[in-house]
Formats: C-alpha cells, sequence, structure tokens
C-alpha cells in the first residue's frame, strides 16, 4: 500500500508554503488509493513556539485534511534515535568528531574525516558523523527527473546527532519514515539536497530506499522562500476555500470557475481525482501571484 505523510515542524503556524507541501503529499497519497500521515517534527525545541503543534493540525482540519493514522511526535521516538546511534558506535559506523564549523569552513567547506580515527570519548563535548559507506551522487525525482549532488557532499560523514546533544533532522527523519512505513516522500523542493544522505541512510540500514518527489517553493515579493525564518503569515483558518484553490493552481490545476462554488470537501476530492504529477510546474521556484485571475 501506498503511505504518504506531511511532516511540518511545530516552528510556528502553516503558511503557503506548508499548505503546498501538504496539499501535494495528500493528492499523491489519496491518488494512489493511499493512507496521509501526519508527523509533528519536534526534536529542535530552540526553533519550536509553544502550542504551533495543535495550531498546525487545527489548520490542517480547517482545509479538511484529515490523517488517517494517530499523528507521530518525533520527540516521542528518541530512544529510538538513541539506540540506533549506539549501535553504530559499537560497530565503528559512526564516530565523535569535535570539528567546529568554523574549522570545517577553513579546510575547504566539507567535512575531511579530520576526526574519523581519533576514537575520542566525550561525547559531551562532540557531534556524532557517521561514516559514509554509501556514497549517493544523484538520485531521480519521480516529478523532475535526475539530481546531482556535489560529490564532496555526498561523499562527507554527515552528523546524525549535534553537539548540542539535538538528533539530526537526516537521521531521526529516516528512520521514523522506515517505522511508519512510508513508500514515498513528497515535500518541498528546499530539501532536495538532504535527499542523497536520507538514501544513502537507507542503504546504511540495508533498507530498500523510498521515492521522492520535490514540489516548487513558494517565493515571496522579494524572491525568498516562505517560510517561518522569513516570517511568512499564517494561512487563513476562518475562510480556507479561496486559498486552498489558490494553491491548487500553483500545483499546476486548471480550476473551472464551477469548482469555485463546491464545498471544501468536493474541490479536495476533485483534486484527488484530477492529480497527476506531470501537472506540476516546469520550474521548482515560483514567485506570486500564482492564479491567473479571481478565485
Amino acid at each position: 500500500m501506498y503511505i504518504g505523510r506531511f511532516a511540518p515542524s511545530p516552528s510556528g503556524p502553516l503558511h503557503f508554503g506548508s499548505l503546498i507541501a501538504a496539499l501535494g503529499s495528500y493528492f499523491q497519497a489519496k491518488a494512489n488509493q493511499g493512507k496521509w500521515l501526519v508527523r509533528i517534527e519536534d526534536i529542535d525545541p530552540p526553533r519550536e513556539m509553544p502550542g504551533a503543534d495543535k495550531l498546525i493540525l487545527n489548520t490542517l482540519e480547517a482545509y479538511h485534511l484529515y490523517w488517517d493514522e494517530d499523528v507521530l511526535y518525533q520527540s516521542d521516538r528518541l530512544d529510538a534515535y538513541q539506540q540506533q546511534l549506539d549501535q553504530w558506535l559499537n560497530h565503528n559506523q559512526a564516530y565523535l568528531c569535535q570539528c567546529t564549523r568554523k574549522q570545517i569552513k577553513a579546510s575547504g567547506g566539507f567535512y575531511q574525516g579530520v576526526c574519523r580515527d581519533k576514537h575520542l570519548t566525550n561525547a559531551q563535548e562532540c557531534a556524532i558523523r557517521l561514516v559514509m559507506n554509501h556514497p549517493v551522487e544523484s538520485f531521480d525525482d519521480e516529478a523532475y527527473g535526475t539530481f546531482a549532488i556535489n560529490r564532496d557532499l555526498a561523499h562527507e560523514d554527515f552528523i546524525i546527532k549535534r553537539r548540542d546533544g539535538l538528533f539530526a533532522y537526516n537521521l531521526a527523519v529516516v528512520l521514523d519514515d522506515i517505522y511508519q512505513g512510508v513508500t514515498e516522500v513528497v515535500r518541498g523542493a528546499d530539501l532536495i539536497e538532504p535527499t542523497g544522505r536520507q538514501i544513502s541512510l537507507y542503504k546504511t540500514l540495508d533498507k530498500t530506499p523510498i521515492s521522492y518527489v520535490h514540489l516548487p517553493l513558494a517565493l515571496d515579493d522579494n524572491g525568498n522562500k516562505l517560510s517561518k525564518q522569513n516570517h511568512a503569515k499564517a494561512i487563513d483558518t476562518e475562510n480556507p476555500k479561496k486559498t486552498l484553490l489558490e494553491a491548487m493552481r500553483f500545483l499546476g490545476f486548471t480550476i473551472d470557475p464551477s469548482l469555485c462554488n463546491e464545498s471544501m470537501d468536493n474541490i479536495l476530492d476533485w483534486g484527488v481525482k484530477n492529480w497527476h504529477l506531470s501537472q506540476l510546474p516546469k520550474t521548482l521556484k515560483i514567485k506570486p501571484p500564482f492564479s491567473n485571475g479571481a478565485l
């Protein structure tokens, strides 16, 4: 069975770019008669906003985007992440690293394996890196074809637990996608770069890599990605239909004016029936406005 997911971090309310990712993953899952899961990626407390998880879930419900299983919180999975780390450390597939960003930048911008054979023991002063035995220099996106990855980046022993003790995104997301049985990830194009590392993690874990689709990024008037860090405004939850239709236009749907008078559920059902990856815009970055006229 197809299983997709939407996995926001609770660093603020959903904005238009978040809605694009949610809708794209929802349509792809439902068009494949699959399940659509929601996961809250709450493993970076300094970046999180109190109550944002509830706000996100309430917004999804306002847009009639209902998930099929209980919401998974990454903060409930910390023991599983640590267990995998310990296994790798015990088998010399991971190691402690004391190199700083400044030092790595000074040595050319890519980590050169400096600490790989030092056998450091003071975990409180170190990050943990994975020995890169399965470098991925390119991957196939289901919608946009082959993406090449910088060779130095592909061969880098990357961090799986940060110096501050927080688990790295790449580790947590792969372990959770495996745990939840996710078969394909549909997400924004800002996450293209980590995809190679995530595929390498599947191979390190002796698991078959899943497929990936990266959706175009919505940009603001200044050409910056719509994001919580760039203070993108929250989407309207009181009158969601207009924004829903705008987001569907962004994803390449041609909206018949009569559809605008339908209920939210009927609009979403129509979207599921008419969804095709081939409809996605040919560019991965799009500035507003996203529609050609009134909705």
